[in-house]
């Protein structure tokens, strides 16, 4: 674990170029542009190689899609506690996206003319759905549930399959549940592509939504523009500002479950108050490290992704939560502190407030979805919401009189920007 101390003159040097880690290597890129390519000539083709050179699954085009009655079969098999999580978890989403859901508006504006927005869904939307290291079931409803709520005409859901081509029961289950009939068992670059291009058995996507690793996130950013992407989330992050009111067993826990993800590019931080909470902290984590299987992958984080921050005042936590702008932020502080700093940080991705407020609530039951920016992204974008499954048209109309009043303005930006048409176009209907 390193440490950096807010007196130190080089401290904020050393946090930049710790979070600049997460740039993607020039490799990765490479590699990723290399595949897409490959998927965007020779489709179904390309991606059946790579099925089976990364995944040693033998599939063909007609392998690609998962049967509906496969999707019901696994709920049917669902074991009756895991059917009422998803149900339960299912409920609290729906709920908190229904409540976030824009409305079409008109009114009138100075000149006396009809303006407005309405809302529509967008045609047909590709959500990604990772399984490397776990099946990520929550991710499902995370995303496929607003989709719902948006009414999106056409869901189709990329998710991987093992070397015999079958996918994980616990996220067919959930698909079932959400209401999602096209699946299809690709993962990876290859899926990317398949979303932005098309292929002979895939119909191209309008928007891709979705979390994934460096590979996946690099593919997305690769397409834009071809294809609309919902954001770059990757690698999970934590950031956890504690203060003595914070309880430590608490805090090494929140920090050992998202370094778990697995990947090893997870970012991990602890800023505290005092060097004695960092140290009891640390303390901690060696011991709860014993209690988890993961902690070979967990250790590799720690190593590699851990930074502990020492303040001397939580307006300094402030200031530097809003410089990472972390995809997750736990303030296990007092609460009226928790107060101030929830006003003073801008930039978080969720925020967490209170010694009994984890993230993984967030990751699964509270309600807003966990598909978050990373990397600091969260200094310009926000979490997923139904209205990125929307697409907006602003609405206008004038009549005659609207037009006289609005006229003499109209001319003088014509003027100014030297575009003799467009003044003409609004004089000749006066």
């Amino acid at each position: 674990m390193r440490t950096l101390h807010h007196a130190s003159k080089d401290f904020a040097a050393e946090l930049a170029a710790f979070c600049h880690g997460a740039v993607v290597p020039p490799e990765i890129s490479s590699a990723v542009s290399a595949i897409l390519a490959d998927v965007r000539q020779r489709g179904d083709e390309a991606i059946s190689y790579y099925a089976a050179k990364f995944d040693g699954a033998k599939l063909r085009g007609r392998d690609f899609p998962v049967k509906p009655a496969d999707l019901a079969a696994a709920a049917k098999r669902l074991p009756a506690a895991e059917r009422r999580a998803l149900t339960a978890a299912h409920a609290s989403i729906a709920d908190f996206h229904r409540h976030a859901q824009p409305a079409n508006w008109t009114g009138k504006n100075q000149h006396g003319a009809l303006v407005g927005e309405k809302f529509d869904p967008i045609r047909r939307v590709g959500l990604y759905v990772p399984g490397g290291t776990a099946p990520l079931v929550s991710t499902v409803l995370m995303t496929a549930t607003l989709a719902k709520i948006a009414g999106c005409p056409e869901i189709a859901v990329f998710t991987p399959s093992n070397a015999d081509g079958k996918v994980a029961p616990g996220i067919l289950a959930a698909l079932h549940l959400v209401g999602v009939q096209e699946v299809y068992r690709i993962v990876g670059v290859p899926a990317i592509g398949a979303m932005a291009f098309g292929t002979t058995t895939i119909p191209a996507v309008d928007k891709i939504f979705g979390p994934g690793n460096a590979y996946v996130c690099e593919a997305k950013r690769q397409v834009f523009g071809t294809v609309g992407v919902d954001a770059l989330p990757g690698p999970s992050e934590v950031m956890i500002i504690a203060d003595e009111t914070a309880r430590v067993a608490f805090v090494a826990a929140d920090l050992l479950a998202q370094a778990e993800h697995g990947s090893g590019r997870e970012k991990i931080y602890l800023v505290a108050t005092s060097a004695a909470i960092i140290a009891a902290v640390a303390s901690e984590i060696r011991t709860q490290l014993q209690l988890i299987s993961h902690n070979e992958k967990i250790q590799s984080v720690l190593a590699e992704g851990f930074l502990a921050l020492e303040v001397k005042s939580l307006a300094q936590a402030a200031d530097i939560a809003n410089y990472v702008a972390p995809e997750h932020l736990e303030l296990i502080v007092a609460e009226s502190d928790a107060k101030k700093l929830t006003a003073a940080i801008t930039t978080a991705g969720a925020i967490m407030i209170g010694n009994h407020t984890p993230t993984a609530l967030g990751d699964f039951v509270a309600g807003p979805s966990h598909v978050l920016p990373t990397a600091r992204a969260a200094r310009f974008s926000s979490g997923l919401r139904v209205a990125d499954f929307l697409h907006r048209t602003s609405l206008i109309r004038y009549e005659r009189a609207h037009v006289k009043k609005a006229g003499p303005t109209v001319a003088a930006f014509a003027a100014m920007e030297r575009l003799d048409a467009h003044g003409r176009s609004v004089r000749i209907r006066l």
